[in-house]
């Protein structure tokens, strides 16, 4: 069985877009990861495509989308990844679980190119930190790591 997750945040223009590739190659295959945004921006931010090719997470993502009509989709897991979209998260129908990861935009750190690079370097590691949490779930767990 292959698992659906939807990433939800306000741009989905770094952390969803990030949390996105992350999860579907960890995931190897049981996972289908997507992410939307409940006011999207007008392009994925660019020290967020860096930073995931920096950690070799390949990005075949999408520009940022609404989450409008997605609650349409059946989805096992939606899980929100800033404050904001928490607050303005659609109903979604079939019961899936609902998680809420409060994750400091990286994108709204001033500073020098170095400042902006760390912060998404940080949200990276937490991001990758609660997927490895998250595919640790008996539900998500390989077969092979279940202890019987």
């Amino acid at each position: 069985m292959t698992y659906r997750v939807l990433f939800v945040c306000t741009g989905n223009s770094a952390r969803s877009q990030m949390a996105e590739a992350i999860l579907n190659v960890k995931g190897n295959g049981r996972v289908e990861a997507a992410s939307a945004g409940s006011r999207p921006a007008a392009r994925v931010n660019r020290y967020a495509l860096e930073t995931l090719r920096e950690f070799d997470i390949p990005w075949s993502g999408h520009s940022p989308r609404s989450v409008a009509g997605l609650e349409r989709e059946p989805w096992d897991y939606v899980i929100t990844v800033c404050d904001r979209a928490k607050e303005s998260c659609p109903i979604f129908p079939g019961k899936p679980a609902l998680a809420h990861w409060s994750l400091p935009d990286p994108a709204e750190v001033e500073g020098d190119d170095a400042a902006k690079r760390a912060a998404f370097r940080n949200t990276f590691r937490e991001i990758s930190r609660r997927v490895d949490e998250l595919l640790a779930l008996p539900a998500l767990a390989p077969r092979s790591s279940i202890v019987k």
